[in-house]
């Protein structure tokens, strides 16, 4: 009652300082609720649902209100006892209409458990298939550690991101992502840099599927001609006899003579010549064919002007993912491990479990593990978000223990001897003959997958290049031809010359990296509590040590 006697005009605060009514931490519905009308008021409940004349009244109060003061004044917003909770909201409309606000009943939110796996389905990408070959290039024991740590270094990381928009005051930042953030705090480069950072670690996630798609569209085919024309292949790749067969496609040109390895190419008599084959191997190539066949079909679903209809079809990433689980825990019960442990020497058959290549582990994991700069929207469905931090540090656990299972069992399975662990592709698909039929299964899965993920990724670079350039996500068909024409021609200049997805994955980690994990959220934070008096030496030293890690990681990749 003491605070309705107040007058409407008075600078007096009831309970808390202007300036804190006007942080973040203040921005609840309460703020920002539009015009209430109760149900009582509600004269008709149709679809144009008419308001009665003392609803009107109580909307022209609320404007008069409103024209007291500016807008981003708090100090005369409308008393809270005469607007209700959020479930109770309707906006509205000039023309006498009045419409139920559904977008704040809390029971459209996410539970934890929804948006944890949200989450780990969006982390989940073609990093995974390249861990076996990051672990083999750093060392298994040391490779363990490594993931280990890069893990809780990109989740502290993550942490700093989201909690960056309610650390500054006075400003509505509840639509607020990172770069926004970075555009606060450093102005136009801020802003810019942020944007270009994003924008390689977008492409270089399309050039690692256009790579990957001339991967599995050349390994599907040539296990449908194999079959159809019945061709066995399985003698002229070097690798292991038996029913579960693993390759070597880069084989050492001095094997050792092992007697389980056979080089001899068998083709069956099956009236098939060998210059059948040689003229299907003319035209489907990995490298020289296959990538531009794949023009016809996404260059112009890259043209589209929405994506709505692919992101339908994106719980195929979920079923691939738990699919390659699925292949990786069988393989491994059939193949056993095959582990020896040599700590600093090389030998004929096993990597040292150090190894001074370690910063290419790095730099695919970098990206294994990057989310930062869609965290905050996927955060804002949580139903509690006093649980955002725990919810957020679940799903880099499962994150985590997924690579490590992957990468752990398919590097211990790996049959040493006879093969070297060397052989350990940056695809370990690739590890597996063509005609294998689980691997087929699984290479259809995440080709069918890609094609509807690659205009889901060229949509977005398209909406955040052209509004940033043009104001418009689509300023006409020859603006967006040329920018779909450039990325696609990145692809296939990559497909065809250096198919090394591995490589290709380190190199856009550890520069979109370098900004958007280390540099931006470390200088953020420290630039946050040194406004607030809170910054302290062991945080600056710490945060300090992150912008020069990430420095350093990018640099190391040109050494390796």
């Amino acid at each position: 009652m003491e605070d309705d006697c107040r007058p409407l005009l008075s600078s007096e605060q009831t309970g808390e300082s202007y300036s804190h009514r006007g942080s973040t931490d203040s921005l609840d519905f309460k703020a920002k609720r539009p015009f209430y009308v109760e149900p009582r008021n509600i004269v008709d409940d149709g679809p144009q649902e008419r308001v009665s004349a003392e609803a009107a009244i109580l909307n022209s109060r609320v404007h008069y209100y409103s024209r007291l003061t500016g807008s981003s004044d708090r100090l005369l917003s409308p008393p809270d006892h005469v607007i209700p909770g959020p479930e109770e909201i309707y906006i509205y409309s000039p023309l006498g209409t009045a419409f139920k606000v559904t977008g704040s009943d809390p029971s459209s939110k996410n539970p934890s458990i929804i948006t944890i796996f949200a989450i780990w389905n969006t982390m989940m990408g073609t990093s995974i298939l390249s861990i076996p070959w990051g672990i083999k290039q750093a060392g298994f024991t040391l490779g363990i550690l490594i993931l280990i740590l890069v893990g809780l270094l990109m989740l502290y990381c993550c942490y700093v991101v989201l909690k960056s928009p309610k650390a500054i005051p006075y400003v509505d930042t509840s639509d607020w992502e990172f770069p926004d953030v970075c555009r606060y705090y450093f102005g136009k480069f801020g802003k810019w840099s942020s944007l270009v950072f994003s924008m390689v670690s977008l492409i270089g996630a399309m050039v690692v599927y256009w790579v990957l798609m001339s991967n599995f569209l050349y390994n599907t085919g040539q296990f449908i001609y194999n079959y159809a024309h019945n061709v066995n292949m399985s003698d002229s790749e070097f690798g292991t006899n038996g029913s579960e067969k693993v390759i070597c496609p880069s084989p050492n040109p001095n094997p050792g003579g092992n007697s389980s390895i056979s080089t001899i190419l068998y083709l069956s008599s099956s009236g098939n010549g060998t210059s059948d084959v040689s003229s299907f191997e003319r035209w489907w190539s990995k490298t020289n064919t296959i990538p531009f066949y794949l023009i016809i079909l996404l260059l112009p679903l890259l043209c589209f002007r929405s994506a709505s209809f692919f992101a339908r079809f994106t719980f195929l990433g979920t079923i691939s993912v738990v699919y390659l689980i699925a292949l990786v825990t069988i393989k491994t019960a059939r193949l056993g491990f095959h582990l020896e442990f040599h700590w600093f020497d090389t030998s004929e058959f096993y990597v040292p479990e150090f190894r001074l290549l370690f910063p290419q582990l790095t730099g695919v994991l970098t990206l294994a593990f990057f989310i930062h700069n869609c965290i905050i929207t996927l955060m804002k469905s949580n139903r509690n978000q006093k649980n955002n931090v725990r919810d957020l540090s679940v799903a880099y656990l499962l994150v985590g223990l997924t690579y490590l299972y992957v990468g752990v069992l398919i590097f211990a399975a790996f049959p040493s001897p006879p093969l070297s662990k060397e052989c350990i592709e940056p695809n370990f698909l690739d590890n597996f003959p063509s005609s294998d039929v689980m691997v087929f299964v699984a290479r259809t899965f995440l080709l069918f997958q890609m094609i509807t993920v690659y205009p889901l990724l060229g949509y977005l670079v398209r909406v955040q290049m052209m509004g940033q350039i043009f104001g418009n996500n689509y300023p006409s068909f020859f603006h967006v031809l040329v920018l779909n024409i450039l990325i696609v021609g990145a692809g296939v200049l990559m497909a065809k010359f250096y198919p090394n997805i591995g490589s290709i994955i380190r190199f856009s980690g550890a520069t979109c990296g370098l900004a958007l994990v280390f540099v931006f959220p470390a200088l953020v934070h420290m630039i946050s509590l040194k406004r607030q008096g809170a910054l302290r030496w062991p945080s600056a030293l710490f945060h300090s040590f992150l912008i020069v890690l990430g420095l350093a990681n990018l640099v190391a990749q040109f050494f390796m």
